[in-house]
Formats: structure tokens, sequence, C-alpha cells
């Protein structure tokens, strides 16, 4: 064949690819969001007696990652910089988490997930669990931030009185501590609430049905969607319904997850069934590591030391599972990703524009696709209650991590090591404690320069980076730092004078 005739038809080719690309249907996004989930708590992770069996089958059938991370060790601020690509510090999430008549919540000028696929046609819906504020008038629930659909609990479902949870069997009661003296836990539709309080022996079947016909409506109407389902499950105390309540190994907390994979089975079945499965991207993680101080009933970090609350690896590193049946091949992935990197991630494969402000997310398209190198670089830590005085409490670079300073936390309590309590005081290091966490996940053995004189380069290249990093960070004005009034917590009889009791319908 002549050159000419072969370049001919080489570009008729790659124009017919390039109409094939843009004439095919934008891709659908599940986000998956467990609550206080451990490392190891996962059957796909190595937990001997977890029932997870849909999302074992998407790790076996999908990538699996190693060593992903949230961007804070408690609730709140991870889920802020999940749906912005931005540190918490940024958005002004921190420190801590809102509570029911918290005053703050996520600033409207932030851009979440939703509102960067909405300009696209997108339909965008949330089930489960916000806890990113409410506010007067509802200001900052999720149909204010892009969503136009939700359904699920405004916050924590422990932010209530313990009669809220109704155990299985009825006759049992329910094992935990939860806040006395506030409204109970209120199930919202929209911005209004349904119930009150919330029916959580029902509650995850009304999630499930929710979401299956969010993305059953959406297929029908030809319209590409952006599902996020950050669930209740596995937050203390746990809770199960009548399908998964006593079927697990594990207790009260195996039941708990058992109930989460069962919903995500229902949507796997949903999308198999409207014959999108192809084209949706589903994306599992977690907000941050095991609430130790629960024991048994607390998850489980796995090799990881600590959990939630500190900076250490079991606060912070997360199961994470993409599984895209055709596009993304079976596999186990040991680079670097983060929470952050879901939102340019999703903006990339939709071909949705970027929001115009300062972005710590990186795209993970060729990492997923293709299994390449991932343009994570370095992972930042910051505590529970970050502040400009302090900066960064650890960086990771490449497989060597830094602790600059190490605090314990309540909420990894109970284990013997004494790293991770409270009584576990805020130290600093210099030098840094550093570890190479493919050899020692556990962060049990720091590694010493005068030992290793090649491992002083390392620790140069890593406060380079932390200098940088904070040079770059503008601290936004804290949200939760607004304070609370307690006629700001949501109440079906917003007009009654018998707070908090009369807040029940």
């Amino acid at each position: 064949m002549r050159k000419d005739r072969m370049d001919y038809s080489r570009l008729v080719l790659f124009n017919l690819f390039l109409f094939c690309s843009c004439a095919a249907s934008p891709p659908n996004f599940v986000l998956l969001f467990a609550d206080d989930l451990g490392f190891g708590d996962l059957g796909s992770y190595g937990h001997p007696t977890s029932i997870t069996p849909n999302l074992d089958r998407m790790a076996a059938e999908g990538l699996r990652f190693t060593d992903f991370y949230c961007t804070s060790p408690v609730c709140s601020p991870s889920r802020a910089s999940l749906l912005t690509g931005r540190y918490q510090t940024r958005s002004g999430v921190y420190p801590g988490v809102f509570y029911p008549g918290s005053r703050g919540g996520l600033p409207l000028n932030e851009t979440t997930i939703a509102e960067v696929l909405k300009p696209l046609g997108y339909a965008t819906a949330v089930v489960g669990k916000w806890h990113l504020g409410v506010g007067a008038n509802g200001t900052y629930l999720p149909t204010k931030q892009g969503f136009d659909q939700y359904l699920g609990i405004p916050y924590s479902h422990d932010m209530g009185p313990c009669r809220n949870l109704t155990c299985f069997p009825p006759n049992i009661k329910c094992f935990g501590v939860c806040d006395m003296g506030t409204v109970f836990v209120p199930l919202i539709h929209n911005e209004d609430i349904k119930q009150q309080p919330a029916n959580f022996l029902d509650l995850e079947r009304a999630y499930s049905d929710f979401a299956v016909d969010f993305i059953t409506t959406s297929v029908k109407k030809n319209q590409p969607f952006f599902l996020y389902y950050p669930a209740d499950h596995t937050h203390y105390p746990q809770y199960a319904g009548v399908g998964a309540a006593g079927r697990s190994l594990r207790g009260p907390f195996g039941d708990a997850l058992l109930e989460l994979d069962t919903t995500i089975g229902n949507l796997l079945a949903t999308l198999e069934k409207t014959g999108v499965i192809n084209n949706t991207l589903i994306f599992f993680t977690a907000d941050n590591g095991p609430e130790l101080m629960r024991m048994s009933r607390g998850g489980n970090a796995g090799p990881l030391k600590c959990g939630k609350g500190t900076t250490y690896e079991g606060g912070m590193r997360e199961p994470a599972i993409a599984y895209w049946p055709g596009t993304i091949k079976p596999g186990v992935t040991h680079e670097l990703a983060s929470t952050l990197d879901v939102l340019p991630t999703f903006a990339s494969l939709a071909g949705a524009k970027l929001p115009q402000v300062m972005l710590d997310g990186v795209d993970m398209t060729e990492l997923l696709i293709h299994q390449e190198k991932s343009k994570r670089e370095t992972m930042m830590f910051y505590p529970v209650s970050p502040s400009e005085q302090y900066g960064l409490f650890a960086v990771r670079m490449g497989k060597y991590k830094a602790h600059f300073y190490t605090h314990g936390a309540t909420h990894s309590a109970t284990t013997p090591d004494k790293d991770c309590p409270a009584s576990a005081v805020l130290t600093a290091h210099d030098p840094p404690l550093l570890f190479d966490l493919e050899v020692d996940p556990s962060e049990n053995y720091p590694l010493s320069s005068k030992e290793r004189p090649d491992l002083q380069a390392v620790l140069e290249q890593i406060k380079k980076s932390k200098l940088d990093f904070e040079a770059s960070m503008v601290f936004g004005r804290s949200e939760i730092s607004k304070g609370a009034d307690p006629n700001l917590a949501p109440c079906c009889n917003p007009q009654c004078s018998l707070r908090p009791s009369c807040c029940h319908c």
C-alpha cells in the first residue's frame, strides 16, 4: 500500500474513533463512602469473619488500592475534602465535626463534585449521612450544594438520644452511648424532615429503594448520573435491620457491615439490570479509620498503627476499590492516592471543567484505566484540630512517612499501644520520626539518619515539600468555630416550645 493511502486510512480511523468517543454516553458515577471503617475490616483486605461478598467481588474484578488516604481522621473535614478536592483547611471545615445545632457548614462558595457535573446534564443525588452542616433553614443541606435529591440523616446517628436507635430483636437493649439533651436524629428528604426519630431498622432499606429508583429513573431519561452514598455504617453504635441482624460472626459491627454490603449489592444489580454497569465507575472508600475505643464494636485497622483521631496510618489509610467492568482491569495498586483525587478524576472522565480554585487532588484516570504511575507524589497529614501554628503533623513522600508531631486520641484508646490514646500528649519530633511504610506499615521502627546517612537526603526533601505546601496553604475561616445554637437543631415541629422532646413526628 502506498504511504499516502496508509496515512489517509489512519486519519479516517482516527476521526472515526473521535466520533465514536464523542457520541458515546458520558460515564455515570457511584461514590460509596463508609463511616469509621478500618483498613482491615473488609474480607478483601484480610478480615477473616467479615461478610462482604459484593465489596469482595468489586475488589477481585476491579482495582484494589493498598495506599489510599483520607485527609482527616474524623468525619466532617474528611467529607469536605472528598467532595471538593481540597484540604479541609482551605474550606474551613475544621476543627472537629459539625453538631446538630452548628451554625456553620460546608461553605456555599466551595464547588462540590455534583456542581462540577451538573453543567453537563448529570442527575445528582445523595443518600445517607451528610454531616457537612444543616444551618438556618437548611442552608447547608445537599440540595444547596449541587445535589438534586437527598434522603438521609444530617449527621452521625449517635448525635441524639439513644432511644433513637432501635436494636434487633426489639427486646434487646441498644448497646451504646449517644448524645442526650438534643433532638432525635431526623430522616430528611431533600429539605424536609420525613421522620423524627429516624427508624433505623428500616433505614437501609429506604436508602436502597431511593438509590435504586434514582438510577432507574436516570437511565429511563437517558441522563448521566452521579450517586453519592455516604453510609451510616459502620459508625458506632452499630445497628442492622431484619435482613442482616444476627447473621455475622463479628456481632453488631459485622451485621452493620453486612447490611452496607447488601445495599451495595442492590446497587450493582440495578446497574446490571438497567444495562449501564459497563458505563459506570463505582468507587468505594471510607472517611477515616476505626474507632478503637469501642473495642470489637469499633472496627479494625489491620496491621496499621492506631485509628480514628490520629495521624498514624490507622487513622488515615483506607480501603479503596475502583470498579468499572470492561474499562478497569482487575488488579492491585500500591500507588499513592487520596479522596482528594476523586473530584478531578470524575471531572476528567466526564469532560467537565475544574473549579477555578486551588485544588489539592490529582487526576487518577491513567492510574485507574492503564494502572500507570500515580500523579500523586506526596500526602499531607493534618490533625483533628489543624492550626497555622503547628501546620502539618506528618508528610508521606513515596514510601517514606515523616512525623513532625504526634498526638494520641480518645477515639483510639483501649489498645496496648501507648502512642494511641489521648494520654499520648502532643509531641514535637526534631528530627521527625521517619518510617519506611513498604517494610513497616505498622510504624513500629523509626529509621535513623545517623545509622543510615542516605536517609538525610530523604528527610531534606520531605522538609522542603512540607515548607512549600504550607506556604501555599491559606486557611479558610473555621466553620465549626462559629459555634452552635440549640434552636438550629433540625425539628419537625419548629415552633414547639418543649424542645427537644417535642421534635417528634
